[in-house]
């Protein structure tokens, strides 16, 4: 009951707005009586003042530049599920590993300067001992792992850390 009465008081004000060129909707409170919308002493209705042509200075925060320093080797983890062993290989630029079935070739180990036992990434290609295309080629990164994993039923292979040459402080 209530609602129609609301309903037909909305239709109401909708078509004398109507008739005068302007069309009014206007929500109903929670306790179901109308807003009266605001009007200036000649009738019309008051138009909020908004300044469409404002921006807001709104700086991009500057993010820190990080450099990379190239380390000499990586060292990666690779697991067998079949027989769950878990290998440890430690690759300098260039050298390739044999993993079961898996030929893995480290092509670059960077680290962030001043932390070298943080966060590292890796540029790694893994093939099948029987096909030419490469299963994986590709950057991976320590922390993430699976961002950018390679697939494959039996093996997994991923980044554990950068090689740190002996002169900055020992193997890492």
């Amino acid at each position: 009951m209530i609602r129609s009465a609301v309903l037909g008081l909305m239709l109401a004000a909708g078509a004398a707005a109507a008739q005068e060129g302007e069309i009014l909707i206007v929500p109903p409170e929670e306790d179901g009586t109308l807003i009266e919308p605001e009007r200036l002493p000649d009738g019309s209705l008051l138009e909020p003042d908004l300044d469409l042509d404002f921006v807001p200075d709104m700086q991009e925060p500057e993010e820190p530049q990080v450099t990379a320093i190239t380390a000499g080797g990586a060292v990666v983890r690779g697991l067998d599920r079949m027989s769950g062993a878990v290998v440890d290989m430690q690759l300098a630029t260039g050298e390739t590993a044999g993993f079961g079935r898996l030929q893995i070739t480290l092509g670059e180990c960077r680290y962030p300067e001043g932390n070298p036992s943080g966060d590292a990434w890796a540029y790694l290609v893994i093939r099948s001992e029987r096909e030419e295309v490469p299963l994986f080629e590709g950057w991976m990164i320590a922390s993430s792992p699976a961002l950018n994993a390679m697939d494959h039923a039996r093996y997994d292979v991923w980044l554990l850390r950068c090689r740190i040459s002996e002169t900055a402080g020992g193997d890492g």
